[in-house]
């Protein structure tokens, strides 16, 4: 898949960052912050559950990359209860990100280059089925390394989500589940908002839990509704009619 994107490189001190914006904002996408009432979600259309399953592919094997996206200014949902915050996706092992630095270098973003962000869709459900065939060993094991799952973090209302490479791919498949089968759902049509995948689980030991943060993600068609048409299902042949006799 092909995203169209904007790349920024502030500098603070003698540090150089690279970060990573989608080209066009995702309006019709949002998610409120995690940390209120322990619940989070986001939700989006087609489109923006899509690239979102991109940029995650993306962040998956851009160590050095930050990849924010803006969703603070996006159409507001009523049902989310929360504060609408941004996201921005960074690796755990390079430790090049404080969220209290965030407010100063998002004030730099002011001109980025264009850039095409191209994903491997193959390559990242390979690396999503090794992290799920060790997180189903590990859970039955009970021996988790916190740097195996993602640190969720609120901070000027930006959700950071520190990960690795392989739980950013197995993040990037709920996506593009959610995507896939969004349009599906029986009340899609009447502007409902269907809830299809989930990040909690990919959440560290010390926020995910009974008692610990969990992120939903549903999908939502965007008005106007008339506009909104669900894929259609695959083409099929009517059988032969038999010869008259």
């Amino acid at each position: 898949m092909r995203v169209k994107a904007r790349e920024f490189r502030p500098r603070t001190g003698t540090v150089t960052h690279r970060i990573v914006q989608p080209w066009e904002p995702l309006r019709h996408t949002t998610v409120n912050s995690p940390f209120h009432d322990r619940w989070g979600y986001l939700v989006g259309d087609h489109d923006g559950l899509s690239r979102l399953a991109a940029l995650f592919s993306f962040a998956a094997f851009s160590r050095h990359t930050l990849v924010h996206v803006p969703l603070r200014t996006s159409l507001p949902r009523a049902f989310a209860p929360g504060t609408p915050v941004d996201l921005v996706l960074a690796h755990r092992a390079t430790g090049g990100l404080r969220p209290s630095a965030w407010p100063a270098l998002r004030a730099r973003l002011r001109a980025g280059r264009p850039l095409t962000v191209r994903t491997d869709e193959r390559r990242t459900a390979d690396r999503a089925a090794v992290w799920n065939a060790a997180r189903e060993r590990r859970d039955r094991q009970r021996r988790w390394s916190e740097a195996e799952r993602i640190r969720p973090v609120v901070h000027a209302r930006t959700l950071f989500l520190f990960g690795g490479r392989d739980v950013f791919c197995a993040a990037a498949e709920e996506f593009s589940t959610a995507a896939g089968h969004g349009p599906h759902q029986r009340r899609a049509l009447q502007g409902h908002d269907a809830l299809l995948a989930s990040l909690t689980p990919y959440f560290d030991q010390c926020t995910a839990g009974p008692d610990g943060t969990e992120l939903d993600i549903g999908f939502q068609a965007h008005p106007p509704l008339h506009r909104f048409r669900p894929p259609a299902p695959p083409a099929s042949r009517r059988p032969p009619r038999a010869a008259s006799p």
